[in-house]
């Protein structure tokens, strides 16, 4: 009896000692996210800027001498314009202007009335180029950006310098969902949406506290975490009933509510109910760069877990255009390269950009 009472003095010991670390993480937390926000609304007033195009009051955020070379970027779903935060210094003193949009119901832009594509996104970077008189630039993106960017090349070739696609829009995106697989991948996609946590929260900071737990943001200091604030804040919307939400309507555009949308845009696509989900996964890069004429960068990250496994389709296309494609392939890394691995992501750029360099100079 002594025993088990020594040892559940040691249980309760350690709960209520992980509490109070909860506790004063989570008021340290609050008080940071207060503070950061002054800063943000500096920043966003320094960098943000809005235009009119014709789907959309689009928000974008701007960086470095308009007179560089330019380089637009275009983020992934659930992300915005902010996920360059950590790199955007390095990538100024590369000599680069550097664009980064925020595409439909993500970052401040709102998700237009009328249906839209991933190529309406191309035709508003398109608008927005010819506002601020760039007639060519490079554009690259990440996960659905890189799709986004894809798109862009396949509607105006002519604007393209070169690519940098950050695992997404060098492969179809449903290159490995086979026919055998979908009674499993059914049953994955219906257990995902039945075990996904309501989006609704009574404060902003309850919905940051939720992103904070589970979003890998948890453990990760200076620049990484200010970077992780502000795409945050970007991201979290009060609604009309005075509740939190975080990237509200985006769901409903990229057609992921439920397991039946999700499917739909993976299997059916031609009848799937929203086009902006449907179009990016109708997307073929091996169509569109069939004829591919301005140099790529793939970042191609691959681990245990991977999402989306292009290894041997980005090594296919990397084969057809060997002068062309730089195919940077990066073990044990998740989705996301320039958050996990950022100083190896800005020297594989820097590579890339003397590559175009002495391609335009023998042009």
């Amino acid at each position: 009896m002594k025993l088990f009472s020594f040892f559940l003095s040691i249980v309760l010991t350690l709960t209520l000692n992980a509490q109070n670390t909860a506790l004063q993480d989570s008021i340290y937390q609050n008080n940071l996210y207060a503070t950061s926000k002054i800063e943000f609304e500096n920043y966003e007033k320094q960098h943000g800027k809005y235009i009119e195009t014709n789907n959309v009051k689009m928000h974008y955020l701007t960086w470095g001498n308009p007179s560089n070379t330019p380089l637009v970027w275009v983020h992934g779903t659930y992300s915005n314009g902010y996920e360059l935060l950590e790199i955007i210094d390095s990538l100024v003193k590369k000599d680069l202007y550097v664009i980064a949009i925020d595409y439909y119901g993500h970052g401040f832009t709102p998700i237009p009335k009328k249906e839209i594509s991933i190529y309406h996104v191309a035709d508003d970077i398109k608008f927005l180029l010819n506002k601020l008189k760039i007639k060519k630039t490079i554009i690259g993106g990440w996960s659905r950006g890189g799709s986004i960017s894809t798109a862009f090349y396949d509607a105006y070739p002519s604007s393209v310098l070169g690519l940098i696609l950050e695992d997404g829009g060098s492969v179809a995106w449903d290159v490995n969902n086979h026919k055998q697989q979908i009674d499993t991948y059914s049953k994955e996609t219906e257990e995902y949406y039945k075990n996904r946590k309501e989006n609704t929260y009574t404060t902003e900071f309850d919905a940051y506290w939720l992103l904070y737990n589970n979003w890998g943001i948890k453990g990760k200091k200076d620049l990484k975490l200010k970077k992780e604030i502000f795409t945050c804040i970007a991201r979290i919307k009060k609604s009309e009933e005075n509740k939190w939400l975080i990237n509200p309507g985006v769901e409903v555009i990229t057609g992921e509510q439920n397991a039946e949308q999700d499917l739909a845009n993976i299997f059916k696509p031609f009848a799937a109910k929203e086009l902006f989900g449907a179009s990016t996964h109708l997307l073929n890069p091996k169509i569109i760069y069939r004829n591919l004429d301005v140099p790529m960068l793939i970042f191609d990250p691959l681990s245990k877990n991977d999402w989306y496994d292009f290894e041997a389709e980005n090594t296919k296309l990397t084969q057809t255009y060997p002068l062309l494609i730089t195919h940077k392939i990066y073990q044990n890394t998740w989705h996301g390269v320039k958050d996990e691995r950022p100083v190896e992501f800005l020297k594989d750029v820097d590579v890339f950009l003397k590559k175009l360099k002495e391609f335009y100079k023998k042009k």
